[in-house]
């Protein structure tokens, strides 16, 4: 199996991106979500794999958070929730998040999601809502404690503060120290930000 990857990105046209792993490319799907954590093109990322095996092909996802690809695999369990609608879940929102929303039986919430209709958000919530509220609380500690990005992880605070999504990305790459933590990121780029 391969649960990781870390290596230099060479493409990112959502929903696919290549990570050159040691001259290898190894080509994956990813949510949305995934593209907006994204460094540049040439730089390292490290991401989290979920590999699937069907009769016509071999597909492997990737997700910057190993909380974002538990809750993907979790929706893979339930039946009629494909690789494509867990997607477009997690495109939407976080795995928290989804999983309060399935914890609480919020069938609007979900039912906003691209692809899901009211039978589906009851299938997730029949499903899975047993669980949710245990995974809800590991899932937020899980998150905490997983090794990622720090570029999205500052980026992603930056957008919980307020920040438009490019404004984010603009400032923190104007901050980017190799080593430098998401909390030290945060830091200089809210400096940089009450200086401009």
């Amino acid at each position: 199996m391969i649960g990781r990857l870390k290596g230099i990105l060479i493409a990112k046209q959502p929903p696919v991106l290549v990570v050159d792993v040691q001259g290898v490319g190894y080509e994956l799907e990813a949510p949305l979500s995934v593209f907006a954590g994204l460094p540049e093109l040439g730089r390292p990322v490290e991401l989290f794999t979920h590999f699937a095996l069907r009769e016509d092909q071999a597909v492997l996802y990737a997700f910057l958070r190993d909380a974002d690809r538990r809750m993907f695999r979790e929706l893979l369990r339930v039946n009629g929730v494909g690789a494509k609608i867990a997607l477009a879940v997690l495109s939407a929102t976080s795995a928290e998040q989804c999983a309060r929303w399935i914890e609480a039986a919020d069938l609007t919430a979900l039912c906003r999601i691209p692809g899901i209709g009211r039978k589906t958000a009851e299938r997730i919530v029949v499903e899975l809502r047993e669980r949710a509220g245990e995974w809800s609380r590991s899932l937020a500690s899980f998150a905490n404690a997983s090794p990622a990005d720090p570029m999205a992880e500052a980026i992603a605070a930056l957008r919980q503060l307020g920040y438009k999504p490019h404004e984010a990305e603009q400032l923190i790459r104007a901050v980017f120290s190799e080593g430098d933590s998401a909390e030290e990121l945060l830091r200089k780029a809210l400096r940089q930000a009450l200086k401009g």
